[in-house]
């Protein structure tokens, strides 16, 4: 047999480090940015007004919102993603030995983060922009919620990011748990018991705030929700010197 075939592959030679790359990846930018997200999301339930003056404030950012985009979201989120997959495929061993709950914390963890990338994938060719020429793209940022609550109409998309959004929950909160493990922040039983109830907290308020988001966009008076992010959009081009473009939806 060869050197080469019997040498260790890369990620076996370099574990220790894409471990923690993969982990860290998992809480900035990719955790960072769930928690931002869901939270924003969840505005709606104070109307859509609210939620609209929040989209507005990302999309402040005019051209640099789309480079800060893939440097902070999607390249990091590709990143997580692919490491993972080749994690599960290659078999690679689990870090430490766990007890039987803690293992079936760790199958759950890798099963919901594939439901969690298929999501993912669904939800951003379905809302962002980078889905139209796939017929997505339906997500209007001068019409949030009520381009937001059109899109999420059909019973079944509504169940499917239900689902989709409670397993990137729990895929994030319960990562918060292993990547302790990862960089040895918690390895006694007891602050493995803390780390489980702080991670049980982080999972039902952001469980909370997805679901509440989904809520508050299902109950949205489209029309009505239209009319105020017109008005809207119609003083923030006054107050940017911008004239307003009649018969603009």
């Amino acid at each position: 047999m060869s050197d080469r075939a019997s040498s260790p592959s890369f990620l076996a030679r370099h574990q220790f480090l894409i471990y923690r790359l993969f982990s860290l990846s998992g809480l900035i930018p990719v955790g960072a940015f769930l928690v931002v997200h869901l939270l924003t999301n969840a505005s709606v339930l104070a109307g859509p007004g609210s939620f609209q003056s929040r989209v507005d404030l990302i999309h402040s950012l005019g051209p640099l919102l789309v480079p800060i985009e893939w440097a902070f979201i999607f390249l990091p989120m590709l990143f997580h993603a692919t490491v993972g997959f080749i994690i599960i495929a290659n078999g690679l061993p689990n870090v430490g030995s766990y007890p039987y709950v803690s293992n079936v914390r760790y199958t759950l963890q890798r099963a919901t983060g594939m439901i969690a990338f298929a999501f993912i994938v669904w939800h951003v060719l379905q809302l962002h922009w980078l889905g139209t020429p796939f017929g997505g793209g339906k997500f209007d940022p001068h019409h949030a919620s009520s381009s937001a609550a059109a899109a999420l109409q059909p019973t079944i998309v509504t169940i499917l990011y239900a689902v989709g959004v409670l397993s990137t929950v729990f895929h994030f909160a319960n990562g918060l748990w292993t990547l302790g493990i990862t960089w040895g922040l918690w390895t006694s039983p007891a602050a493995m018991r803390r780390a489980s109830w702080i991670s049980v907290a982080v999972g039902v308020l952001l469980g909370g705030a997805g679901l509440g988001a989904l809520a508050g966009m299902r109950s949205i008076d489209i029309a009505e929700a239209r009319v105020i992010e017109t008005r809207m959009d119609e003083v923030k081009r006054m107050l940017e010197g911008k004239e307003s473009i009649p018969g603009e939806n």
